[in-house]
């Protein structure tokens, strides 16, 4: 049986992480302009974008909770596939790792730690997309270690004036390579 729920009275405080624990605020769609753009997990029009969503159903309005790290069944059978390590057009690999912090150290501390990571990732894009750097930035604010962003930051901040737009997207990118790379972290999507 297939049931509808009222998506419009959800009651969901964060927008920037999805139940499921995918990274809503480092997403592409999340700061993609026109009728694609995505609000987040249970923002604003969530349901027109993702009109099944069965981790929200599930998570938010069945049992009223903020992320599935919230509930005492979690991971439940839903995250079997999470479990083989596949992305879609954005990486599900910190789905696991952000749901034990959020399960350890509580939604505030977690979403905290978010914020910044989308304060760095706005200023990537403001400062060095090229128009074509958007997906790897997100990535690259998912994926790395907030202390390895900090310090991109500052080294990178001075870039901002000193050198063309392409000059300085190479060198933040090359950067944020070099940073991936010492830590055996890999900035691209997995695929089938």
């Amino acid at each position: 049986m297939f049931y509808i729920f009222p998506y419009n009275t959800m009651n969901k405080q964060y927008s920037t992480i999805g139940c499921c624990g995918i990274d809503c605020g480092l997403c592409p769609r999340f700061y993609t302009q026109g009728t694609s753009a995505c609000p987040g997990c249970g923002g604003k029009d969530f349901a027109e974008k993702h009109p099944s969503c069965g981790y929200l159903t599930c998570c938010l309005v069945k049992r009223n909770l903020e992320v599935c790290a919230q509930c005492n069944e979690f991971p439940c059978k839903r995250f079997d596939a999470e479990k083989k390590g596949y992305d879609s057009f954005v990486s599900h690999q910190m789905v696991f790792v952000n749901q034990h912090s959020i399960k350890q150290h509580g939604i505030k501390y977690f979403i905290d730690q978010q914020q910044v990571r989308i304060d760095h990732l706005v200023w990537l894009l403001e400062n060095f997309d090229d128009g074509r750097s958007k997906n790897f930035f997100c990535l690259a604010c998912a994926l790395l270690p907030l202390n390895s962003l900090q310090d991109n930051y500052k080294n990178l901040v001075k870039l901002d004036a000193e050198f063309d737009l392409k000059m300085r997207n190479m060198l933040v990118k090359n950067s944020l390579l070099d940073a991936a790379k010492a830590l055996n972290i890999e900035l691209k999507l997995r695929k089938k």
